[in-house]
C-alpha cells in the first residue's frame, strides 16, 4: 500500500458558507475579473454605468425619510465636498449620526448607491441621521486627497451640527471595504489632529493594509472575487510613487499605525475566506494591546462583500442582525 501524502496547513483553505458556495458558483468567474492597470479605466466606467445611484426623491421614499444633497467646503486648496444627507422625517431633536465612506476599493462607488440599504437597515430603527461621502476617487486623486475630503466633511458636520439636527458628541463613522479602511484611518486623523470626538468605528472587511503580506492575502487571493492582482492594482492607483514606501503614514494604511491608543470603540467585521481576514483580525488585537475596545467577528465561510451577494442568506441576517446590536448599544451606552 502506497504511503499517504502527509498533510501541509498550506494546502487548507476555509469552505465557504454553503449558501455563499452557491451564489458564488452563479456568478461565475466573469464577475471576479482582476482588477489591472490596463483595465482600470474600463472598470471605473463599467462600474459607474452598472451601479444604481438612486436619486434623492427615490431615497425620500414617499416622505418617510428627509434627503437633501449638501455642498460644504473641502480640504485647504482643494474642492468642496458633496455630502448626502438622510434621516427619517418625524423624529425631532438631535439625532445621533452614522457618518458613512462607501465602498470601492478607492476607485469606484458613490455616495448614493450604499444609501436605501442604510436607511433601512439603521437609519429607521435607530433613529439616526446619515451622511455620506462623495470623496475623490483614485488614480485621479490620490491620497491624502480622499481622507482630507472625508475630514473636511466632518470638520463642517460637527461645526454645523445645530443647523443639521445631530448631536456632535454621538457621530460614528462608518464603511464598508475601502470605506471601512477610510473610517480607521479617519478616527486616526481626528485623534492626532484634535478634531471631532468620534463616538465609535464600524469598521466592515475594511481594506486596511497596503502591503498584501499576511498569510490569508496570500493564500486566500482570487477566492470569493479579489485578489492580489486587484489588490496592488488599486493600492498602486491610490498611493502612486508612495507605494511601498517603509515609511507610508497610518492614515494611508491604517495597518502601519504603531500606535492604536485613545480610539473610540470599534466594531470590526470580516469573512473567514477572504484576504482581508489577517489584516483586520491583527487590527482588532492591535487595538486591544492599546487598551481599547474592539468587537471581532469573523463571519465563517464569508467571503469579501458576502451580505451583498446574498443578502437572504442566514449568515448574512446574522451579520446584520449583530452590527445593528452594537450600534444600539453604543448608542444606549453614550447616555442620551
Amino acid at each position: 500500500m502506497g504511503r499517504s501524502r502527509e498533510f501541509s496547513p498550506l494546502d487548507a483553505t476555509p469552505p465557504f458558507d454553503p449558501e455563499l458556495a452557491v451564489v458564488l458558483e452563479a456568478l461565475g468567474k466573469e464577475s471576479r475579473e482582476s482588477i489591472t492597470p490596463d483595465n482600470l479605466a474600463a472598470m471605473q466606467e463599467r462600474d459607474a454605468s452598472a451601479r444604481p445611484r438612486p436619486t434623492a426623491d427615490d431615497l425620500r421614499d414617499g416622505g418617510r425619510f428627509e434627503v437633501a444633497e449638501l455642498c460644504v467646503p473641502g480640504p485647504p486648496g482643494g474642492p468642496d465636498v458633496t455630502l448626502v444627507s438622510a434621516r427619517p422625517a418625524g423624529p425631532a431633536g438631535p439625532l445621533p449620526l452614522l457618518y458613512y465612506l462607501h465602498g470601492g476599493a478607492m476607485i469606484m462607488g458613490n455616495a448614493w448607491s450604499v444609501l436605501p440599504r442604510i436607511l433601512r437597515e439603521w437609519a429607521l430603527p435607530l433613529e439616526m441621521a446619515v451622511l455620506s461621502v462623495e470623496y475623490r476617487l483614485a488614480p485621479q486623486a490620490q491620497y491624502p486627497a480622499p481622507l482630507e475630503d472625508c475630514y473636511a466633511g466632518l470638520l463642517w458636520s460637527a461645526g454645523h451640527a445645530a443647523e443639521l439636527g445631530i448631536d456632535p458628541d454621538r457621530i460614528i463613522v462608518a464603511g464598508k471595504s475601502a470605506g471601512g479602511g477610510l473610517a480607521a484611518a479617519l478616527a486616526l486623523l481626528s485623534r492626532d489632529r484634535g478634531g471631532p470626538g468620534v463616538l465609535g468605528q464600524l469598521l466592515l472587511c475594511p481594506m486596511l493594509d497596503d502591503r498584501g503580506s499576511t498569510f490569508s492575502s496570500r493564500r486566500l487571493s482570487g477566492l470569493g472575487g479579489w485578489d492580489l492582482t486587484s489588490h496592488e492594482t488599486v493600492w498602486k492607483a491610490l498611493l502612486g510613487d508612495r507605494y511601498g514606501a517603509a515609511d507610508l503614514p497610518c492614515y494611508a494604511a491604517p495597518s502601519r499605525a504603531t500606535d492604536l491608543s485613545g480610539l473610540p470603540p470599534a466594531y470590526i467585521e470580516v469573512g473567514s475566506a477572504e484576504m482581508f481576514r489577517d489584516e483586520d483580525m491583527a487590527y482588532a488585537n492591535a487595538i486591544w494591546q492599546a487598551g481599547g475596545r474592539a468587537e471581532l467577528h469573523v463571519w465563517p465561510g464569508a467571503c469579501h462583500g458576502f451580505d451583498g451577494l446574498a443578502p437572504q442568506a442566514a449568515l448574512s441576517r446574522d451579520a446584520r442582525e449583530a452590527r445593528t446590536r452594537w450600534l444600539r448599544r453604543l448608542l444606549a451606552q453614550s447616555g442620551r
